[in-house]
């Protein structure tokens, strides 16, 4: 291996003190990293779930006939009319299955309806624990489409990429028959799942004492699941006096693993390693976290996407003291420090090293102390997202002839532009747009004079994450708050009388008026809705009772992340909108649309045939491998070409004096990592490492000579 390492914790022997020139062959070591997985063997989960169901199991959003309702969509069956149809064959249509508890769902079959020419050619599964806030079936990264139907006896049967676990399963035609309608017999294929749950209030801490004051652990096991509506929290952390952590947290709705096997006192070993996976996680549906470590081998899995990596630094175990809290920062009665927010959701089947936490905490066998009200059933979210398109617009009313506008919402998209909303005043219109991530707003009255009144607020808003917008506008006084900082909302008093005209369309207006926006469209989500101070009755705009909506899915946010996993290789930045990602390449060292092509040559030798001189050049060794590119000096002769890695050093460092109490640590960094010189080697006939040590009056390892060599 070439480099000289010491474990500085362990008692140190006298520095040398005698000058030498040495001489050392390289030798390079490469270790074999080995991967901890625990993987459960899978049991026989194949049961029908939905033939025994009683009839009002089954919903749907409308009916045919009284023989087509729900109840009779079992697969094979003949009663009423042979199976579900609704009233309208259209994409509005849904037929749910109340499987009475969460259950593991492995595959689902679609049968058309018995003797008729009704069926479902296409179609998605959406699922939800509540029977509210529904999240559509991905796979390969996309909301999935399954294969139906073509004929009204055959079944066909769709195994899950991923188990899922749910209550509630939504089946929505997406195409059905020509010759007939939509039609619908089905089976549900899984079997029971039980688990302890705990819901987290924001202030609880469950504390996990260790058998002993002090653990030294080599190998660690994690999981847990959780759900959330908030960006921001602590799900678990541990420490230790040597400066060893462990924290796992939320960040800007991410997942965020920060670990320290250990740091030395003289900063030359630093173990910190962060790690970043997911995104868009404070949509409050489940989502699995698994955590494998042995010594600096880590797995960390979420949602079945695993990253491999390797702790920085060089100790193998991690030093934790007294207790890892769950849910917080160790509870000690003071607002939790660095400004870190404590857990505010639910979490399942939580496992340290095989000790099952929830389990412990039902028991009372765990500390739970800071909790106002531990509850071991999960507080659902309230809100009622809605997923627009480009195709998509949702009308809601308001007071008419009213002499102020008051409107909020919050929404989340990946598209830096779009309409937010617009509504045609009496005397003019209204109209809050999304502009390069900005919120614009810009107001028309044409009544006596033309007045325009143009502001905008906040900044690259466009970034997926929830984002809370508040307008009112009312006599020669407007304000327009983003996420709540009232600090930084924009106002003006510019004169202006404003005469509502009783109507909003939220994320889209398509209709032909004398006034129309400057943008037709949105694609994102919107939730909590409020028009004149109050929160829009969703639910009654879904049951037709008020507003109107085309093209929108509700109680549902189907937002996608497109650079999540990242494609972009080699540190590419990865930037999307609503269809489509794109990597940035600058200063990687590489182009192509995921950055895989490397810009330089792997060798010195590569450059001296392209008949370059002896210089400093890049070069990157494994070519469009993971290896990044690294600077070297060639030296080309006639005969050879040598390859220099240089270090951080001056050609000389002057030493003033050293002893046991007062070292001289020399700190030597390369412009490679071990891995990209052993890639150097393992392509060079021959390699060397020359280190000169030069002093008077000084003795080098005790010798009684100060000329020492080895080779």
């Amino acid at each position: 291996m070439i480099a000289l390492r010491r474990d500085w914790r362990q008692p140190q022997s006298d520095p040398p003190v005698c000058s030498a020139q040495v001489l050392l062959k390289c030798v390079i070591t490469i270790n074999q990293v080995n991967y901890v997985g625990f993987e459960k063997a899978s049991e026989k989960c194949d049961e029908a779930l939905a033939t025994s169901l009683p009839h009002n199991a089954f919903s749907s959003s409308s009916v045919f006939t009284s023989g087509y309702a729900p109840g009779y969509a079992k697969l094979n069956k003949r009663g009423g009319a042979g199976g579900w149809s609704p009233l309208d064959s259209d994409h509005y249509q849904w037929l749910q299955v109340d499987l009475g508890s969460r259950r593991q769902v492995t595959s689902v079959a679609t049968q058309g309806r018995y003797s008729s020419s009704d069926w479902t050619t296409r179609y998605r599964l959406l699922y939800s624990d509540t029977g509210r806030n529904w999240k559509p079936y991905h796979q390969d990264g996309n909301i999935w489409a399954f294969t139906g139907n073509s004929n009204t006896e055959s079944v066909v049967r769709q195994y899950l990429q991923h188990v899922i676990v749910a209550r509630y399963i939504r089946f929505i035609p997406l195409d059905w028959s020509i010759e007939g309608r939509i039609g619908l017999r089905i089976e549900i294929y899984g079997c029971a799942y039980w688990s302890d749950v705990i819901n987290f209030d924001g202030q609880g801490v469950i504390s996990y004492r260790f058998k002993m004051k002090k653990m030294k652990i080599l190998k660690d096991v994690i999981s847990l699941k959780f759900k959330t509506s908030e960006s921001e929290g602590v799900i678990l952390h541990g420490e230790g006096q040597q400066g060893d952590y462990i924290t796992l947290e939320l960040q800007q709705a991410k997942l965020l693993l920060q670990i320290n096997l250990g740091s030395n006192q003289y900063g030359s070993i630093l173990g910190h390693t962060s790690v970043t996976s997911g995104s868009l996680l404070d949509d409050h549906h489940w989502h699995s976290v698994v955590i494998e470590r042995y010594r600096r081998n880590v797995n960390f899995t979420l949602d079945q996407h695993t990253q491999h990596f390797r702790t920085n630094g060089e100790f193998d175990h991690l030093d934790l003291d007294y207790e890892l809290s769950f849910g917080g920062m160790p509870y000690s009665g003071k607002p939790v420090s660095g400004g870190r927010k404590n857990f505010k959701g639910c979490m399942e089947s939580i496992n340290y090293n095989g000790e099952n936490i929830t389990d412990l905490a039902r028991r009372k066998k765990l500390d739970v102390s800071s909790f106002r009200n531990l509850s071991f059933s999960c507080v659902e979210s309230h809100t009622f997202p809605v997923f627009f398109n480009a195709t998509s617009f949702l009308q809601l009313p308001g007071r008419r002839e009213h002499n102020m506008v008051s409107v909020g919402f919050q929404f989340r998209t990946w598209n830096p532009n779009g309409l937010l909303l617009f509504s045609p005043l009496a005397d003019g219109m209204l109209e809050l747009v999304l502009v390069e991530g900005k919120v614009s707003v810009h107001i028309n009255v044409t009544q006596k004079k033309n007045t325009r009144i143009d502001i905008s607020s906040g900044s690259a808003l466009s970034d997926g994450e929830w984002h809370d917008v508040r307008f009112l506008a009312k006599e020669n006084s407007i304000m327009l708050t983003i996420d709540g900082d009232e600090s930084s909302a924009v106002r003006t008093t510019t004169p202006i009388q404003i005469t509502t005209g009783g109507s909003y369309h939220f994320g889209g207006f398509f209709q032909r008026t004398s006034v129309s926006p400057s943008q037709r469209s949105f694609q994102g989500c919107m939730q909590l809705i409020h028009v004149d101070d109050q929160l829009a009755d969703l639910h009654a705009v879904e049951q037709g009772r008020m507003g109107a909506f085309e093209n929108v899915s509700l109680d549902m946010c189907a937002i996608i992340d497109r650079c999540m996993p990242n494609h972009c290789e080699h540190g590419g930045r990865c930037t999307q909108t609503w269809d489509s990602f794109s990597c940035t390449c600058d200063g990687t060292g590489y182009v192509g649309a995921t950055c895989h092509t490397s810009v330089y040559e792997q060798s010195c030798e590569a450059y001296k045939h392209l008949g370059k001189t002896s210089e400093a050049y890049w070069i990157d060794p494994d070519g469009s491998g993971p290896l990044g590119p690294f600077k070297v000096i060639c030296n080309m002769t006639e005969d050879m070409v040598w390859t220099t890695v240089m270090n951080s050093l001056p050609p000389e460092t002057s030493v003033t004096g050293s002893s046991r109490e007062r070292r001289t640590v020399l700190q030597l960094n390369y412009s490679a990592s071990m891995e990209q010189v052993s890639a150097v080697i393992g392509s060079s006939e021959y390699c060397e490492q020359h280190v000169t040590y030069a002093c008077r009056s000084s003795r080098l390892l005790n010798t009684p000579e100060c000329q020492l060599e080895l080779s």
